[in-house]
């Protein structure tokens, strides 16, 4: 079923999340993760020395380190 192959494909994702990744929460912040505190939090770095920490599950979206970002006005 397509529904749950995107659930597994999130849940990989998720699992996946190391330290130097940048990160776009479900809130619009875009990070880069700086430590990973345990199975459901990390600590992420939003830039002017600002760090908060983050449930897992609120992470949107993953960027791996230097993967361009994907234009999303782009006309297909």
């Amino acid at each position: 079923r397509p529904q749950r192959t995107q659930l597994k494909k999130r849940g990989e994702m998720l699992a996946a999340v190391r330290r130097g990744d940048t990160v776009i929460t479900g809130g619009g912040f875009v990070g880069k993760v700086t430590k990973v505190i345990d199975d459901n939090e990390l600590e992420i770095d939003l830039g002017g020395g600002t760090k908060v920490t983050a449930l897992r599950s609120t992470i949107a979206d993953v960027r791996v380190k230097g993967e361009p970002v994907a234009n999303q006005n782009a006309k297909k």
